[in-house]
């Protein structure tokens, strides 16, 4: 059946996936605060663009979201052009923003009172996932809502799962990055430990790479790592923003991160070292400077 869905957000991530939901046979309409972009968008795929936010929303069976953060979030859902001013009763709204889970059950209640639906969606998988449609997603929410979405989400994933009430997804995402802190840093050490001892690193890889220790970021980054080349992914800047949000999270619920802690301290000094758009494996140059 099709749908008409508003996308708010056309950033690395935004574009394509709204651009799967077009190629998917829906009525598209984007809308982003660079408008280039959504001009950008409409030469590649069917759909149209609107002015605001609210206009995106106008008449809309499903409403996504894909920005920066909570402030940016705040401002395309609760501002004066935000997408709360029209959002129609039953509507379904996806938030796809890595935020925090407090601005998600803010957000939940809001939707309760007014009479739509809203599931907090943050996904992985970085930018090539966006591209390739086969992002995981997290969501948090009701089971009637994701039931009524899950087609829609499915356009640009692979897996997808309810996985509680709402702020689950983003307490789930925060799970995902604390994860992905501790495994970049610990490839990094390894590699740069395996070639300061003379070992040729590819073939290591890919022999340990079929072992205990495989993982993503070993079978898609070693190489990368290896060549000092840091362009093709997640970049510091929004690991540090997500890192903060797992940080803050875990003070409310007593959780020692010590690891996470220092590894974030780690994406500082990769900032400081003009890294802030490198991708997260870049942890290793701090290395081998």
């Amino acid at each position: 059946m099709t749908c008409k869905v508003a996308f708010i957000g056309l950033g690395v991530m935004g574009f394509p996936m709204a651009g799967y939901i077009s190629k998917a046979g829906h009525n598209v309409t984007v809308f982003n605060r660079t408008t280039s972009k959504a001009d950008a968008w409409l030469n590649k795929h069917k759909g149209s663009k609107a002015e605001t936010p609210a206009k995106a929303a106008e008449d809309a069976d499903y409403v996504f979201t894909c920005v920066g953060n909570d402030n940016d979030l705040r401002e395309v859902t609760f501002g004066k052009k935000g997408i709360f001013k029209t959002i129609k009763k039953d509507a379904i709204y996806v938030d796809n923003t890595t935020a925090s889970a407090t601005m998600a059950r803010e957000i939940y209640d809001y939707s309760k009172e007014n009479n739509f639906g809203f599931l907090d969606a943050p996904v992985s998988g970085g930018q090539a996932g966006a591209e390739n449609g086969s992002l995981t997603v997290m969501i948090g929410g009701d089971q009637k809502d994701y039931d009524k979405a899950k087609e829609i989400i499915d356009c640009y994933s692979k897996k997808m799962k309810l996985l509680g009430k709402a702020g689950s997804g983003q307490l789930a995402k925060m799970v995902n990055q604390i994860c992905i802190a501790g495994l970049v840093q610990a490839l990094s050490e390894a590699i740069n430990f395996g070639l300061n001892a003379g070992l040729k690193m590819e073939d290591v890889i890919e022999v340990i790479s079929k072992g205990a220790a495989q993982s993503w970021q070993m079978e898609n980054r070693y190489k990368t790592m290896i060549d000092d080349k840091f362009e093709f992914g997640f970049a510091v800047d929004w690991m540090r923003k997500d890192l903060k949000i797992a940080l803050e999270e875990a003070k409310k619920n007593n959780s020692l991160l010590p690891i996470t802690e220092i590894v974030d301290q780690y994406y500082g000094e990769v900032q400081k070292l003009g890294g802030s758009r490198w991708d997260t494996s870049s942890l290793i140059r701090r290395l081998r400077k």
